[in-house]
């Protein structure tokens, strides 16, 4: 594999807020601001807090990007570095990636999270992350049944695996419509997985090499660039128990957030609290996937792992030393979501053609990305998919209703 340490092409401009019409403007003028909104109702902060939220979520739209100030936060002198860039800058102009992890972090600061107090680690989207587990219920035990059929018949062989790791993929990528359209409406057995509906969804479908990769990794590391905590979570899980118990690999690396971000980014303790919430529903489908885990992560199969990169604005091929290193132990790195990918590109203004191959050259081993498209960045699509979807759907960049599992190897 030729490594090199940024992508081979020439680096796009980045996306902006300022960019008229487009789904960026919306983000930071609309959507961000309704997000620390949310964050005033759904929590019990002080008055003092909710006048600072809610001044932040009134500077967004035409407003200057704002220091920070010194929290506690580990992260708070590489942060005074990240803002050198962007003083006296509207939120508009700066890169929107910048913007929207800034802006969580911003969050974070006048909640008091880091600071020693009635509110330190308090998660400000904690009632969103477990209204989603609860809301996704019916889900979970169907899914956790037809995972623990799989494993029943792991043992017939690699095609059965193969057939398995697929649909276990689909899920993962899926992950986040729980409720749109996972299981066939349409279908009088609500457990069967609408696979045709999901295919013709996919823009760019590597899945099969995927598997090929997968079931001949004899038994080696697989890491997780984790996205959403959530159904979106159970359905990781489900891929990394089937991996693990089918001894197809003998570890999995989850890589999670330090601190809440992005509303629903999963951390470490919201694995803990899914499993305890798996263990805890009656299950016998459900509370045997979750004891499994429990176990995985006791004897060091499932290794639950942080690092201030995750929330940092920095690209994929800015990765510190330290984290490459640790990926390179791997066999397979599995990137999830949109906010992973768009990190992957530097969040850039790529042409939708260009090969992905040429941009994701800089990490130490295949990497495969499962992402549906919530944001104006996407490469390696043909240009016959692309005429062909940009007539049937005129917002299919960002919708959520379009997918890929792109593989570099």
């Amino acid at each position: 594999m030729n490594i090199s340490h940024i992508p081979k092409l020439p680096i796009p401009p980045s996306l902006l807020g300022s960019e008229v019409g487009s789904f960026t403007e919306f983000t930071v003028t609309q959507r961000m601001p309704a997000i620390a909104r949310r964050v005033i109702t759904e929590n019990n902060f002080s008055s003092e807090i909710n006048t600072s939220l809610e001044t932040l979520a009134t500077e967004l739209p035409t407003g200057y990007v704002r220091p920070l100030l010194n929290d506690t936060g580990v992260d708070f002198s590489a942060w005074n570095t990240y803002l050198e860039f962007y003083k006296d800058q509207r939120w508009v102009d700066v890169p929107w990636f910048f913007a929207e992890t800034y802006f969580f972090r911003l969050i974070l600061e006048i909640t008091n999270y880091f600071r020693p107090g009635i509110w330190q680690d308090v998660d400000p989207f904690e009632l969103q992350k477990s209204q989603g587990l609860e809301a996704s219920l019916d889900s979970i035990i169907l899914l956790c049944s037809q995972a623990n059929n799989w494993l029943d018949n792991s043992q017939l062989g690699e095609e059965s695996d193969q057939t398995a790791l697929i649909a276990l993929l689909y899920f993962a990528l899926w992950g986040n419509r729980v409720d749109l359209s996972l299981w066939s409406a349409f279908d009088s057995d609500r457990s069967r997985f609408d696979i045709q509906t999901q295919l013709a969804h996919i823009l760019v479908n590597d899945s099969s090499q995927v598997t090929e990769l997968l079931t001949s990794s004899q038994g080696g590391r697989i890491d997780f660039i984790l996205d959403n905590a959530g159904f979106e979570l159970v359905c990781d899980l489900c891929l990394v128990d089937f991996l693990l118990t089918s001894r197809l690999v003998n570890q999995v690396y989850l890589h999670l957030k330090p601190h809440p971000t992005f509303v629903s980014d999963a951390m470490i303790k919201d694995v803990h609290y899914t499993t305890k919430f798996l263990a805890a529903t009656g299950n016998q489908q459900v509370t045997s996937f979750a004891k499994r885990l429990q176990e995985n992560i006791a004897s060091g199969c499932l290794v639950l792992s942080e690092d201030y990169f995750w929330t940092s604005p920095l690209a994929f091929w800015e990765i510190p030393n330290s984290l490459k290193n640790e990926l390179a132990n791997a066999s397979l790195v599995v990137v999830k979501g949109d906010a992973n990918y768009r990190r992957l590109l530097g969040d850039g203004h790529w042409e939708l053609t260009t090969n992905i191959a040429d941009i994701v050259c800089y990490l130490p081993v295949p990497m495969v990305a499962l992402r549906t498209l919530k944001s104006e960045v996407a490469v390696g699509l043909k240009p016959e998919v692309i005429e062909e979807v940009a007539k049937s759907d005129s917002s299919w960049l960002t919708n959520g209703q379009w997918g890929v599992i792109q593989l570099v190897v």
